[in-house]
């Protein structure tokens, strides 16, 4: 692991990160941006979203903002969606695909907002120690978040799960580092490694040439970054476009080392299959045969969040600036926590090209009614 410099935070008034102005939600390329691209007050309420007030000491000078689906069960899960730079929650919700799935499967969303006033390209400080520690700043405001989501709709903890797109992908896997005593799961799109940066100069390295340490010095920076005699390890979906020229692709490798070690399992995939939109999904099993990491590799998807806008049950999103129309993230990460689970009625699509290795061949069907209350 690189060394830092000598300790330093920028105070609130000075935290204009401008070294980080290519750390975009972007589609292919780089775009220059200036220092008052977003400047705009977060606004009480926008698009079907509520904020929330009063959730904690918030040292991290963040906003929450939530969405939950009329008559939400008690013990419903419970998902945090991080927008990327030049990005708000609004953005986000309005984009993502998320409320569809909040709406068909039950369950509530935080979508937690910064602003210039953190960062001039209003990112999360995903390479600030001080942001993205557990316990300290932005870090510690969205774990304050989800306890106020608790507290408010009564949600599952054994249930609760997080994503985020790019410089919200690089807090997410911040966040599943820090507090996997909260997070039974984790979607990280096209992002960096947990803990891969301590600085400004350090970021740029990731992005671009991110280090190729071995699966586990990945695994032993999750590890330090975790509260000692941690056991119980989340279950991490990784998104990266080949095309990506902000976040390279070699990010997804890496990512996969390092989540893979973390849960003791290998770097070769169990099965691999097929999905549409020139999507790969690889599939690395725990020990018990469940699936515990998953690549999703999209063929010429540059750097953004894959969404596919349409009414199908698999469809879900729309496009615009770094939502680029490919496949739907959204709906594959749902399945893949299990939030679909005793959520609707209807049954689970048929894989397609689907290969399996190291194992035979099997096709299950799998079907499922509505429940009223927690899944069992």
């Amino acid at each position: 692991m690189a060394q830092s410099h000598p300790p330093f935070r920028f105070t609130r008034s000075r935290r204009i990160v401008g070294g980080i102005r290519r750390w975009l939600t972007a589609a292919a390329g780089t775009l220059a941006l200036t220092g008052g691209l977003i400047a705009a007050s977060p606004q009480a309420s926008a698009a079907g979203l509520t904020q929330v007030t009063g959730f904690g000491t918030n040292p991290g000078n963040l906003s929450m903002y939530v969405y939950a689906p009329d008559a939400l069960p008690a013990d419903a899960p419970l998902v945090v969606a991080l927008h990327g730079c030049t990005q708000s929650a609004s953005d986000y919700h309005a984009h993502s695909g998320w409320p569809k799935f909040a709406d068909t499967y039950g369950f509530a969303l935080v979508f937690p907002q910064t602003s210039s006033a953190n960062n001039a390209n209003s990112c999360f400080n995903w390479f600030q120690p001080g942001d993205s520690a557990r316990g300290q700043g932005e870090a510690l405001s969205i774990k304050q978040m989800v306890d106020k989501a608790v507290s408010l709709y009564g949600s599952d903890t054994r249930r609760v799960h997080i994503t985020g797109l790019s410089a919200g992908g690089a807090m997410t896997a911040n966040m599943l580092a820090a507090y996997p005593d909260v997070f039974a799961g984790g979607a990280i799109d096209s992002g960096v490694p947990a803990r891969c940066a301590n600085s400004v100069s350090a970021a740029y390295t990731c992005m671009y040439s991110p280090p190729d340490r071995s699966p586990a010095q990945w695994g032993d920076l999750v590890r330090s970054a975790a509260p000692a005699g941690t056991t119980s390890w989340p279950r991490v979906a990784i998104w990266q476009g080949t095309a990506d020229t902000t976040v390279k692709p070699a990010n997804a490798a890496e990512l996969r080392d390092q989540w893979t070690n973390v849960r003791g399992i290998g770097q070769t995939p169990s099965r691999t299959e097929s999905l549409g939109g020139g999507t790969t999904r690889s599939v690395y099993d725990d020990a018990s045969g469940r699936s515990a990491v998953e690549v999703y590799s999209v063929s010429g998807m540059g750097h953004g969040l894959a969404v596919d806008p349409g009414n199908g049950p698999e469809q879900c999103g729309s496009t615009g600036t770094y939502y680029l129309d490919t496949i739907c993230s959204s709906y594959h990460t749902v399945r893949f926590w299990g939030l679909d689970d005793g959520r609707s009625t209807g049954s689970l699509p048929a894989p397609t090209g689907l290969t399996v290795t190291g194992s035979t061949d099997t096709t299950v069907s799998l079907s499922w009614t509505a429940v009223d209350g927690a899944a069992s």
